[in-house]
Order: structure tokens, then sequence, then C-alpha cells
């Protein structure tokens, strides 16, 4: 073993290899840090400490000071003396600058009629909901069942569709290092195999290659044949990367309000056919129709799981009419056109009144802006992993938004519901809010269909929304 002799004094108050010297360094440079658990990240803090202090500035306690949101960007905390002083210099708020001079964006464009009005919390919600009396409760209950057997039992089908083009990425080892990769792997393919199956686009072995030659070759026959590709909601981009790798487009949105690049990014962008633009900015302020280089092109807007409200902004923003309108008044020529369109809907919980894109089809059914509420509570019964064994379509899902089996819904001092009971009911009114989505896309022109596209074994949220 080599010994570490540093100058000529004894070797006996020094590492005496180079592993102890290494681990001396660091236990040294550890020492030095910021003493504060960062339960997430399962680390200390590593931040170097203030002067007679186990914290760093950001985790050291002051008595005389409480920590804040940030106004700009509510994702982090301030302390309240320093607030005006971090406004200036918050990260996000260079990008909100430069944001708000793309012609591309419009603050509110797709968020709805009263987008400006506050959010109805989940704990508002669930207050409202405990809050009825038990007449209101039941004739609420009845109606959701009544509108379900006239309405949704017609409607919504089964359509777990694997198609050959997907192979490659199907069969590909599993990175276990990726958080449920095969169930993701599994849902992207179903979600391409529907929109083949509606012929949004034409499969690989249609024009003379399959999923794997194409893959290997890292492009299509002809890109430039395919459709634009837009994806909201993107995150990391692996949905547009399956459909890149085994159908072949030429261009590639992906929308997202968060900064991700990662390694679909990288994928994306060593394909010599494809053009790859990433917009970070919040689909409720995105005109589609003022992107330039959209311009003149059709294009395919795809989205795996948005989140309650972003499938209605989604839904407006390619679809609604408002965009010729905001597109010319910036000075751009609205002549992109939609071809395809495929949603995998999930936390109905989430959704909001204010939003949502057919208000017309509940009040139709005789339901107010209250009862909407109400039933979008409801939708997170759905996914309460305690019912698993006993509801067809309820198992365990990473979600948030459990009941537990000895939680109960109390109305008037009646417990009202089963966790069986509870998740019938929850299923329910999920079908029922994205019905009214499928009713709207067809109104609007779109020939379209409300699918479960995957088992409910792979993921509860398996309702998705396509249209041509």
């Amino acid at each position: 073993m080599l010994e570490l002799v540093i100058g000529g004094g004894s070797s006996a108050s020094f590492p005496k290899t180079f592993l102890g010297f290494r681990r001396h360094r660091e236990e040294k440079r550890m020492e030095s840090r910021c003493k504060f658990w960062l339960p997430k990240k399962k680390r200390f803090c590593a931040i170097p400490r203030l002067p007679n202090s186990e914290f760093c500035g950001n985790h050291s306690k002051r008595s005389d000071d409480t920590w804040i949101q940030c106004s700009i960007d509510p994702s982090h905390s301030v302390l309240e003396s320093n607030l005006q002083t971090h406004l200036k210099r918050c990260p996000l708020l260079k990008h909100k600058n430069s944001l708000s001079l793309q012609p591309f964006y419009q603050k509110g464009i797709n968020g709805g009629h009263d987008h400006h009005e506050q959010d109805v919390t989940s704990e508002s919600k669930r207050m409202a909901v405990h809050s009825m009396s038990l007449p209101q409760f039941i004739k609420l209950i009845a109606k959701i069942k009544s509108v379900h057997a006239s309405i949704c039992n017609h409607i919504l089908q089964d359509s777990f569709n694997l198609p050959e083009a997907c192979r490659i990425w199907i069969n590909r080892p599993i990175d276990w290092k990726i958080p449920f990769q095969e169930k993701h792997v599994i849902q992207q393919a179903s979600i391409l195999g529907n929109l083949e199956k509606l012929g949004a686009f034409k499969s690989s072995s249609s024009i003379g290659l399959s999923g794997e030659e194409r893959y290997c070759n890292n492009s299509s026959a002809d890109p430039s044949d395919s459709p634009a590709v837009v994806e909201f909601g993107a995150g990391r981009g692996y949905l547009t990367q399956m459909l890149a790798d085994c159908y072949g487009v030429s261009k590639v949105f992906l929308i997202e309000r968060k900064s991700y690049k990662l390694k679909a990014d990288r994928s994306l962008r060593q394909k010599e056919s494809l053009m790859l633009e990433r917009l970070r900015i919040d689909i409720e302020d995105l005109n589609l129709n003022a992107i330039g280089s959209l311009q003149g092109l059709p294009f395919l807007a795809i989205g795996k799981h948005l989140c309650g409200p972003a499938t209605d902004m989604t839904l407006r923003c390619c679809v609604g009419e408002h965009g010729r309108d905001d597109a010319s008044s910036k000075g751009v020529a609205a002549t992109s056109y939609l071809t395809g369109v495929a949603i995998a809907t999930c936390c109905h919980h989430l959704c909001q009144w204010k939003h949502y894109i057919n208000r017309g089809f509940f009040s139709s059914l005789g339901m107010t802006k209250d009862e909407f509420h109400a039933i979008t509570w409801f939708t997170s019964w759905a996914v309460d992993g305690d019912h698993g064994s006993d509801v067809d379509d309820g198992v365990e899902c990473e979600s948030d938004t459990k009941m537990r089996d000895n939680e109960k819904v109390m109305i008037g001092g009646v417990d009202m519901l089963s966790a069986k009971e509870r998740g019938v009911v929850g299923f329910m009114c999920k079908d029922i809010i994205d019905t009214g989505r499928l009713m709207w896309m067809r109104e609007n022109g779109l020939e379209s269909e409300l699918v479960k596209y995957v088992p409910s074994n792979i993921s509860p949220e398996n309702h998705l929304l396509i249209g041509k």
C-alpha cells in the first residue's frame, strides 16, 4: 500500500493512504457544511455554514423573521426581510420578462371565461360536500348514477392497443433506475396505437419500415410527410421520443412550464432530420397559432396525463375559436391546422369550473357550478388504494389523493358510503367529466372517441381522448 508523506514530518499525524486522505478531506468538507437535513434529497444541505452557526444563510433560524412564499415563484420560500431584494433577482423573473416579449405568449388565452377567479381548493370542495344536507347529498349521488347510466355507458370503450411499430420500445431491456418505466412504455405505446388505429398518421409498415428498422436508422423514410408534433405537458419528452423512433416526425414542439433538459431531449436532438423546440410556458398562456415555426404545418397534439384543467386548456389551445383572431392581431398568419389529438386525462379532482371546456354539458344535465366541484372532489375516491380488491377499476395508484378505509363520508352525522361505494361513484364522476370533453370535441368538428387505453392494473388513470 502506497503511503502519503507530506513534507519531512512524521507520517503518524497524517492519513497513511490515498484512501485515508480522501476520507479525511471529505470529513473536513462535511464539517463545514450546513447541518440542515433535506428529507426529499436524503442528505444534508451542501451550502457552507455561517460563522458561529451550524446552518447556512438559507436555513439559519431567526427569531425575529419568518419564511414566506416568493410571489414570483411560489415553489420556493424566502425570509420576509429579504423578500424585496429577492424579487429583483429571482431566477424565474428573467424567464417571465423574456417570455412576455414572445409573440406566442398571451396571458390567460386558454384559461376560459372566468380565468381571473381564484381556484377552488380541494379543502374547500371537501368542506362544501360535508356541509350538504342529507337530502342534497342523496339527490346528487342519484343524479350522478342516472347521468352515467344514460350517457357514459354507451361511450367509454376498452382500447388497449400495442402497435407493431412500437415493438422495439416494448421489448427493450428495462432500466430499473427509471421508476415505473415498464408501465410508462406500455401507456405510451397504447396512446400511439390508438392514434394509428384512428388514422391520425401512417403506420411504419405502411411505408416499408418496421419499428426496429426505423429505430436503428434513427430517421423515418420521409419525415417531411409526417405532421409536426406538439406535446403538451411534455416533461422529459419520452412520448414524443417513442413517436419519433417508431413512426418518424420532422418537427417537434415540447410544451412544459418547468425546465427539463434530459435524456429524451438529447436523443431527439441527435436525429438529423428532426427539428426540436422546447417552449417553457404555461398551457394557459400559449397562443399556438403565433408560433412562427409552426405556421403552414399540419400538427398532431399529444399529452400523457395532463392533470386536471390542463386537458381543458390544451383542447382550447388546439381547437378553440380564439386562435385565428389572436394570431392575426400579432401580425402572424394562422395557417397551421390540427390533424389529430390524443390526451390522456388524469387528476380530475383538480378540475375547475372556470377552466372546464364544456360547462354547457353540465348545465344541460341540470348540474350547477357547486355540484361540478363536488363531482370533481368525488373523483379522488376512484384512486383510493384501499378498495382495489372490491371495485373493478380500483387499484393502487401513485396519487397523493388516497382516502383511508376508515375515513368516512359524514353527511348530517350519517356515514353515507362504504369504500367500495366510494370507488364506484368516483369512477362514474371521472367518466362524466371526460364525456363532457368528448362532446365538446365532437361539436367542434373532431371525429373523436373516449377510450380506456390501458388496463386499470397498469394505471387507474386510463382515459384517453383521441380525435382527428
